[in-house]
C-alpha cells in the first residue's frame, strides 16, 4: 500500500472516543515508534495511558498528530521548527498578516451591511 503524500489523502477519523496507537498509526500514516518519539518532542501530544502503560489517543490527539505530520512531511519543517510553530499557534496574539487582512475586510463588509440596514444614521 502506498503511503499518503499529504494530509488530504488520509482516511476519515471515526467517531470513537479513544484510539489505540495502532489505529492512530493507520489514521495518520505514521509508524507507532514515530508517534512515541513525537510524544517526547511535542508537549501538546499527551495520550491517556492506562493498564500496562498502553496509550489511548483522543480525537484532538489525532488532529494534533496530523498537524505535526503536515508540518514535518508536507511543509518540510524540522522537529524543532515544527515544535516552535505548534507552540506559536497555541500562544495568544500570533496572527498571520493574511488572517489580519481577512478580519479587517470582514469588518469593513459588516460595517457596509450595517449602513444598508440603518440608512438613517
Amino acid at each position: 500500500m502506498l503511503e499518503p503524500t499529504n494530509n488530504n489523502e488520509l482516511p476519515a477519523i471515526p467517531g470513537k472516543r479513544y484510539f489505540t496507537i495502532g489505529e492512530v498509526s493507520e489514521l495518520c500514516a505514521v509508524k507507532p515508534h514515530v508517534l512515541r518519539y513525537w510524544e517526547q518532542e511535542f508537549p501538546q501530544l499527551k495520550p491517556v495511558k492506562r493498564r500496562g502503560n498502553r496509550r489511548y489517543y483522543q480525537r484532538e490527539d489525532v488532529l494534533t498528530i496530523r498537524q505535526i505530520r503536515g508540518l514535518l512531511y508536507d511543509q518540510g519543517y524540522t522537529i524543532g521548527g515544527a515544535r516552535q510553530r505548534m507552540s506559536d499557534e497555541g500562544g495568544a496574539g500570533t496572527m498571520t498578516v493574511e488572517m489580519q487582512a481577512v478580519i479587517k475586510e470582514t469588518i469593513e463588509e459588516l460595517e457596509d451591511v450595517l449602513k444598508v440596514l440603518r440608512p438613517g444614521k
